[in-house]
């Protein structure tokens, strides 16, 4: 499948375990690309899905001096969005703690933002999944967050790990977009390139 990509080497501008394996599981080959110190601020009017998608595309921007005209790459951005407000990697542990008592027995978004750049175009789309937390304890917040690594996922949290076994209720979207990479709806991006 994707046979129409042959023409380009795939860039994934991310060190994101979950969108490596994410992609691999696509079946595209890819090669892995990233820059030190890519800006992530957006304009504070931005909201919801805009957010993401705005920092996807600025970071396509970061790379694009450097595509080759062979070259087709990825960028994404995620971030969870509850009452209003972002929810994007915690500083430290107190933070991480504190997004998982926000989202603690409430109903979250999570929106990645992706872009698809070559030397020729752009385009960019987002995805928008909604979740459902379980009422949380302290001790099972404190647990997560000393046992997981929280600190590198928005929301301070993995919904593939411990967390999501015992905490998510609810999910409508798409899985894999919790996970960081909406590979159902880039595949479908994919297929009209």
């Amino acid at each position: 499948m994707l046979d129409n990509l042959k023409k380009y080497r795939i860039i994934l501008a991310s060190n994101s375990p979950r969108r490596k394996e994410l992609l691999a599981g696509l079946g595209v080959a890819y090669e892995v690309r990233t820059l030190p110190d890519v800006d992530e601020s957006y304009p504070p009017e931005l909201e919801g899905a805009d957010i993401p998608q705005y920092i996807s595309v600025e970071k396509a921007n970061a790379y694009r001096a450097m595509l080759q005209p062979d070259e087709l790459m990825i960028t994404a951005d995620t971030i969870v969005w509850i009452e209003g407000r972002v929810l994007g990697k915690p500083a430290g542990r107190e933070e991480a703690m504190q997004m998982l008592r926000d989202m603690s027995g409430r109903t979250h978004e999570v929106f990645t933002g992706v872009c698809l750049t070559t030397t020729e175009w752009q385009r960019s789309f987002s995805a928008q999944t909604e979740v459902r937390f379980a009422e949380l304890s302290e001790e099972e917040i404190a647990y997560y967050v000393d046992n997981y690594r929280p600190l590198d996922k928005a929301g301070a949290y993995g919904v593939q790990e411990w967390i999501g076994f015992i905490g998510v209720e609810n999910i409508a979207g798409s899985y894999f977009n919790i996970m960081g990479l909406p590979v159902q709806r880039l595949y479908r991006e994919l297929l009209k390139v």
